[in-house]
This record gives structure tokens, C-alpha cells and sequence, in this order.
């Protein structure tokens, strides 16, 4: 008779009993029951393996670790040059955002140059499969589909064909028999990443695994599932707008300061190799509207801050915040009643970020506070307001890092005015590159940046 055990989906602790909070990363809630695993072998036992012969290093070849390009050069570019040979990449994304047709897209461009591919489909049929391919430009496409869920039907396929590059969407379908669990359970997220891993390595196959999400915007199944894998990226965006953002959370072959803007339309993913101004709203600014130049990887993006002030008639005043943390929603307003003596704390205060984009910069503070402040006065100001810099708790405004990137790319968008932190001017001054017709004001604090950047009475 076999025995369940309990497994927490964060890190994989197995315990033989149900426990509230996990004894391995202190998570509250997080333990599932498993049914225990069929073992193979005499006595239900594994059997025994052959011991490898071990290489040196001197006789490792890198000749076979060529990238394979994707096709999609902003894909590439978060990627580090392509898809490494015998690597496996997790990319996550909410329903609906484009997952599919990212990886779909990028399978056709890789069979047009003859390079074996593959797609395992285990929420789509082929008819499905094959309308989108239609959409995308693929109607000849010698591309070819399994549509399997069983992980050992998969790797066998992958074993015979020996392809390239594989994506399999999604790793949550994939069940094995071994496992006594549902499909999507953490036993058997687990098993099938194992087993398409190791074949994977065995065969030298580029493998992109499709993973869902949780309601929090994590990785569905157990943590461990990253660790497993050599790059994790997300894919980010609200569906309502055209954009999305594909950034790498984890990637052994590459850096993670880089992240790849795409457009959705017609025919599919659209690429944004320019993408510092598609954020911006057409039209002058108006009160409440401010523009900062935030870091994306190493890419400058401008963004615009936009803010609603107005008198509630509520006991507790509404803060809203879209693109921007909340809790640093309520910071910034605190510290403007406070250090810039703004009565703030009986209005209802609304912050956006224009075209979905999220804030997590901390060079935003003083354009959410300048939005907030312009919006609370309620007057066009004319001379659209565009800043930059970190607010401390004391109301200083913070010097941040390539602030001289910021402001060549606000000059290069012919924002003449720019409000920054007295080093990052002092820093700026100092390099020579001050473009003609440019003027940096300095500020020290939170109250000089206000009495600058909102009209006067």
C-alpha cells in the first residue's frame, strides 16, 4: 500500500503529515498532498545506474554551444544572443498575454532557416495550432506538432526527432503514470520537468517550457521548478494595451538587465527595437502629468506619470495606484504633507501609469510626487514637467544611478527642462555633454521641487 506525502509547492519540503506553515521556507499554506510515485525496479527499488566516466575540461568542445537565433531580435537580446544548445528556458505570463504566439512565432521564423523545431501543444489541437500558424504568416510551414500529454510519449518523440529547438506549452499539462497525481500537481510539474530536462541535456535541445501563473503573478508549481531550469523570463503586460515587456528573471547564459517591448497586432508580435517614447501619451502635458525617464535592463524608457487629486467625502481617503506599488503610493503622499506641508491626507489620490507600463524604478518617486502635486494644484503649469530622482523619508531628493543616460535621452526627445538631484546635475555638468539648449534644475528636496514645478499663484 502506498503511502501519500505532503509537498510544499515553494521549495519541495516533503513531510509524511499535512503542516500549516513549511518547515523549509516558512510559507504559510503552501503544502499539497501528493500521492507517492510508482518506483520501478526489483523490490519496487531503483535500479542500479553505471557509473559515468567523468571528462576534463581541457576535452569539453564549446563548438556545439553555437546560439540558435530565435528570429525575434528583442527575444535574442533578453536571451543573450539566442537559445543555447541543451539549455532550458521557463517563460511565464498571465493568460492570454501572447505567450504562445511569442514562441509560436519564433518556431516558424526557426523552420524557415531549416532548423529542426518542434512544438508540443498540450492545450491546443492541432486545428488550433494551425489557425493561429495562419495568422502569423506560416501557412507552408514544415513545422512539426505533437499534441501529447503524457511526458514519456514526449520524450520519446523528442528522442527520435532529436530536434533543435522544442517548446513545449504547457509544462502543467504533462503527466507521466509514474506519478500518482493530477496533471499540474507539483509531483508532476516536477516529474516532467526532470525527464524533459535530462533528455534535453542528452540530445543538445534548445527547450522553452510554457509555464502558468498563479492570481499573485508567480510561477504556478514548486520553486524548485526555477532552479531547475537555466533561464527564467516573464512576459508582462495588461491585455487592454498593445504592449508587452519580456524580462529575464533568471538566465545562467546571459544577463538579466536586459528586456525585449513588443507590440500585439494584427499578425501577431510586433518588435519595438525604439521603444523610449511608445509609453508617452500624444499631446502636451497637462497638470498632473509628469515624464521620467526609467531604467529597463540597460534600455531608458520614458514614462508618464499621471495624477488625480480630489476632496473625499469618505471617513479613509481612497489611494489608487496602477503601475506604481502602493505602499509607495502612500509613502510619497505622506511625505508631501509633511515635508512640502501639502494637505493631502483628506483627498482621494489616483496615480496611473500610462500604457500599463510598471514603475519599479525608484527614480519615479519625484515625478509621482511632482504628478501628485501638479494634480492637487490643478493649473497648467506650460512648461511640462519632466523629473527624475529617489524621495527619502526626509524629504530629500536622492542621487540615482546613469542619471547622465536619463538626461541624454530626454534631450534626445527635446524635453528641455529637467528637474534632478543636485549630484546628478553636479555629475552631468562635470562630463561636458550638456546639449545645447538644455537646462537641468537642481533640486535638494522635495518642497524646492514642488515650488518649481507647480504654478504660482
Amino acid at each position: 500500500m502506498r503511502k501519500n506525502s505532503f509537498i510544499c509547492r515553494e521549495c519541495g519540503y516533503v513531510s509524511p503529515k499535512w503542516l500549516g506553515r513549511c518547515p523549509g521556507c516558512g510559507q504559510w499554506n503552501t503544502i499539497t498532498e501528493e500521492a507517492a510515485p510508482v518506483r520501478s525496479g526489483p523490490g519496487g527499488g531503483r535500479a542500479p545506474a553505471a557509473a559515468p566516466a567523468p571528462l576534463r575540461l581541457s576535452d569539453v568542445d564549446l563548438g556545439a554551444q553555437a546560439r540558435v537565433s530565435s528570429g525575434l531580435a528583442e527575444f535574442d537580446r533578453v536571451l543573450g544572443g539566442g537559445l543555447v544548445p541543451g539549455s532550458v528556458v521557463l517563460v511565464g505570463g498571465e493568460p492570454g498575454i501572447g505567450k504562445s504566439t511569442l514562441l509560436l512565432q519564433a518556431l516558424l521564423d526557426v523552420e524557415r532557416r531549416d532548423i529542426p523545431a518542434i512544438l508540443v501543444s498540450g492545450e491546443e489541437s492541432a486545428a488550433q495550432v494551425k489557425l493561429r500558424s495562419v495568422r502569423l504568416g506560416g501557412e507552408g510551414s514544415r513545422l512539426r506538432l505533437v499534441t501529447q500529454t503524457q511526458t514519456e510519449a514526449v520524450v520519446a518523440s523528442l528522442e527520435e526527432i532529436r530536434p533543435s529547438v522544442c517548446v513545449v506549452d504547457s509544462v502543467q499539462t504533462l503527466w507521466s503514470s509514474e506519478v500518482g497525481s493530477v496533471p499540474g500537481s507539483v509531483a508532476q510539474i516536477r516529474d516532467a520537468t526532470a525527464q524533459l530536462l535530462r533528455v534535453a541535456k542528452d540530445n543538445n535541445i534548445a527547450l522553452v517550457l510554457v509555464g502558468h501563473v498563479t492570481k499573485d503573478g508567480e510561477l504556478a508549481g514548486p520553486r524548485v521548478l526555477e532552479h531547475m531550469v537555466d533561464a527564467v523570463l516573464s512576459f508582462e503586460g495588461e491585455r487592454a494595451q498593445p504592449f508587452r515587456i519580456l524580462r529575464a528573471v533568471k538566465n545562467r547564459f546571459g544577463s538579466t538587465n536586459e528586456v525585449g517591448v513588443f507590440q500585439m497586432a494584427e499578425r501577431g508580435l510586433e518588435e519595438v527595437p525604439d521603444p523610449a517614447s511608445v509609453f508617452l501619451e500624444e499631446g502636451d502635458l497637462r497638470s498632473g502629468s509628469v515624464v521620467v525617464p526609467v531604467l529597463e535592463g540597460t534600455r531608458c524608457l520614458l514614462a508618464e506619470v499621471q495624477a488625480l487629486v480630489a476632496t473625499s467625502n469618505m471617513p479613509m481617503p481612497q489611494r489608487v495606484a496602477r503601475g506604481v506599488d502602493r505602499n509607495r503610493l502612500a509613502m510619497i503622499v505622506a511625505v508631501l504633507n509633511r515635508r512640502a506641508r501639502l494637505p493631502l491626507f483628506k483627498c482621494d489620490i489616483f496615480v496611473n501609469v500610462a500604457g500599463g507600463l510598471v514603475l519599479e524604478d525608484p527614480a519615479a518617486d519625484l515625478a509621482v510626487a511632482l504628478a501628485i502635486a501638479s494634480a492637487w494644484q490643478d493649473g497648467a503649469d506650460g512648461r511640462g514637467v519632466v523629473a527624475f530622482g529617489e524621495v527619502s523619508l526626509t524629504g530629500k531628493v536622492r542621487y540615482v544611478l546613469q542619471g547622465d543616460k536619463r538626461i541624454q535621452e530626454l534631450a534626445r526627445r527635446g524635453f528641455p527642462h529637467i528637474l534632478v538631484p543636485g549630484r546628478n546635475a553636479e555629475e552631468f555638468a562635470k562630463g561636458g555633454t550638456v546639449a545645447s539648449g538644455l537646462r537641468l534644475e537642481a533640486v535638494a528636496d522635495i518642497a524646492q521641487a514642488v515650488k518649481y514645478a507647480t504654478p504660482r499663484s
